[in-house]
């Protein structure tokens, strides 16, 4: 197999999407174990914060949408996950880790809003339903982690965090419904949610807060 084929081959839709599942998964698992990082867990609960944070939120799409679920198909998912807690825990104490939570989190975001799309579509779901479960699979497993990590939910800060998985399953539907080649649906569609949510952990962007009530004297 040549370059040029083994490179066409990887852009297939067949094989870019079950790559981004993998990757998505091992990128929250190792988030969710962060989070126990920092509440200075033993390793078994470094495994369940992994595995829940790494298919939570596909775990519901699935559900939802009447897929089974894909990490009882495939035992490689769970696999992931303990593989990503026991590299955390490896890795120790770092000043740099809960830094890192943050930009794989942000990473995951974006990979998850995209692929829960495009699971979504297909099985069938109308445009908006597969954004909305983009949306979903992107953020449920981060709202699972940070509750029982006993951390503020990120739905409760004015940052954007949503808002950055419904631009990359928005921009990714958008991008299909044109005809645009799979992966490259994918990386503008992961980059633009990525830059989002880049912005908002750097500059503090947010969507406006509704007005108080004027005050009556």
């Amino acid at each position: 197999m040549t370059p040029l084929t083994a490179t066409a081959e990887l852009a297939r839709p067949e094989n870019v999407l079950p790559l981004l599942d993998f990757a998505g998964v091992a990128v929250f698992a190792a988030t969710g174990a962060l989070a126990a990082a920092r509440q200075k867990h033993d390793l078994v609960t470094f495994a369940f914060f992994a595995a829940l944070t790494g298919v939570g939120g596909g775990t519901v799409r699935d559900l939802l949408i009447g897929a089974p679920v894909f990490w009882v198909k495939d035992w490689w998912y769970i696999a992931i996950c303990l593989g990503a807690a026991l590299g955390v825990w490896v890795i120790g104490a770092r000043t740099w880790r809960f830094r890192a939570l943050l930009w794989l989190d942000a990473i995951g975001l974006a990979a998850y809003g995209v692929l829960g799309a495009a699971k979504a579509a297909s099985y069938g779901a109308a445009p908006l339903i597969c954004i909305v479960m983009g949306a979903l699979t992107a953020s449920f497993g981060g709202i699972v982690r940070d509750v029982l990590a006993h951390q503020p939910s990120i739905l409760l800060r004015r940052e954007l965090y949503i808002t950055a998985a419904l631009l990359s399953a928005t921009l990714f539907v958008a991008l299909k419904a044109i005809n645009l080649p799979t992966l490259v649906a994918v990386l503008l569609a992961i980059a633009a949610g990525l830059a989002l949510r880049a912005g908002a952990i750097l500059k503090g962007w947010s969507l406006p807060a509704f007005p108080s009530a004027p005050q009556r004297f």
